[in-house]
């Protein structure tokens, strides 16, 4: 409402608020309406990925990628070659929502299996010769550099390195320069870079990344926080502060909007909270709590979530694998419904259940979804009474299941009537 507007108003209702009043709102939430913006500016427009694989540096090679797809597809057809065989396997009906979600996932692993890939120069890497780990950083940059040329790296990909504390820190940051400084040698920082800093434990190793990459930036040329992080929750103190506050809340700060993801790390957090090794896992209570925290700490500030992984490997006998399979199902579903859409995948064998989880998730709701947003749009109402706040939440939902091909644009254009611009700017985007 203009001011004219205002002003036209109040001269109709008796006794208003004065203009110096008003004037007097406005200068006091300034600073708020400012401080909002900065620290809450909503998802980010770019895709999530619904995982990511972790593959120790000395050995990640060329054709990375493209053998995990294959030793994927090589399980899934063994032992779970028809949806009956899957239904078996995850005890779920061998309906017709599981026979186009099969067929989807199998094409997914011949297309895309990989959507997210660090290469790992921590704990799957462990403490090497310098000279090995400098070879090793290089090798890794040429080697994406390559596969970013010719069309075979996923849509993301980076590498962990190790942590800030002082006993690690020099051979982080070295392993670091180097596979920034190939990278830039071999044709430049590709759009999915992401790298990943592990186990903090103190806002102060969040802003030691933030200065070390502002230095990278202005010696190579490149745009101010071009390069994000992502920041692992593996320790207590990253969730609760020995000042009583939530530490990860003010790590997100400290990064200074580079910090992409918060993703949870199991077996560390788990056993730092005292938690035996057989009962390690992402559905610990521990693990809920610590989950909880991150996810109100990150809420509207364009940081995204990602759960963890199992330690379960779906391999051997048809028992075995199925019932690492159904572990692995029940948990990534588990994850998606409490809002975590992103996880971790250790092994080949996980990727089948990954996608069969996530895809039944978006299937499954497809078509409620596209009708409660339908209603909400043309303002028709309906058995539920949507708010903007839920049409948001409900076009994010059609929107990742397009990004990660469980639905195809155009079924979706069918069920709603809206383009993926449309979808976009009713989900905030």
């Amino acid at each position: 409402m203009s001011q004219a507007e205002v002003d036209g108003t109040k001269s109709e209702g008796g006794v208003s608020f004065s203009s110096e009043a008003r004037a007097a709102v406005d200068a006091l939430l300034a600073p708020v309406d400012a401080e909002l913006a900065r620290r809450y500016p909503g998802e980010p427009s770019t895709r999530q990925p619904v995982h990511t694989v972790y593959v120790p540096a000395d050995v990640f090679a060329a054709d990375t990628v493209q053998t995990w797809g294959r030793e994927a597809l090589e399980v899934f057809d063994t032992h779970a070659g028809t949806p009956a065989e899957l239904a078996a396997a995850l005890g779920v009906p061998a309906d017709e929502l599981l026979t186009e979600v099969h067929a989807r996932v199998r094409a997914k692993l011949e297309r895309e299996p990989v959507e997210d890939l660090r290469i790992d120069f921590e704990d799957g890497y462990g403490p090497r010769p310098d000279a090995e780990e400098d070879e090793a950083a290089v090798r890794a940059a040429r080697l994406v550099a390559a596969a970013v040329a010719d069309g075979t790296a996923p849509p993301y990909i980076g590498i962990r390195i190790k942590c800030m504390e002082a006993a690690v820190r020099a051979r982080g940051i070295r392993t670091l320069e180097l596979f920034l400084a190939t990278l830039i040698a071999e044709g430049g920082l590709p759009e999915g870079l992401v790298l990943t800093l592990p186990k903090v434990t103190y806002v102060e190793q969040v802003t030691a990344l933030v200065r070390l990459l502002e230095d990278f930036e202005a010696r190579a040329g490149l745009p101010a926080k071009r390069i994000g992080f992502e920041i692992q929750i593996e320790t207590t103190q990253a969730i609760l502060g020995a000042d009583g506050r939530a530490t990860v809340a003010r790590m997100i700060e400290a990064a200074e909007g580079r910090a992409t993801g918060l993703h949870y790390g199991t077996f560390d957090y788990s056993a730092s909270c005292g938690v035996s090794a057989a009962y390690q896992s992402m559905d610990h209570p521990v693990a809920d709590h610590a989950k909880a925290v991150m996810q109100v700490a990150a809420a509207g500030t364009g940081v995204r979530l990602s759960d963890g992984s199992t330690n379960v490997i779906p391999t051997g006998g048809r028992e075995q694998v199925h019932a690492g399979w159904k572990l692995h199902h029940d948990l990534v579903r588990r994850s998606l419904a409490r809002a975590y859409y992103q996880g971790w995948d250790m092994h080949p064998a996980h990727l089948p259940t990954r996608y069969v989880a996530v895809y039944s998730f978006y299937r499954e709701g497809l078509h409620a979804a596209a009708a409660r947003l339908t209603a909400y749009v043309a303002k028709a109402g309906g058995d539920v009474m949507d708010e903007p706040a839920t049409a948001k939440a409900l076009s994010a939902y059609l929107l990742r299941g397009l990004d990660c091909g469980a639905v195809d644009s155009a079924e979706v254009t069918e069920l709603t009537g809206l383009s993926r611009v449309e979808l976009d700017a009713l989900a905030g985007r």
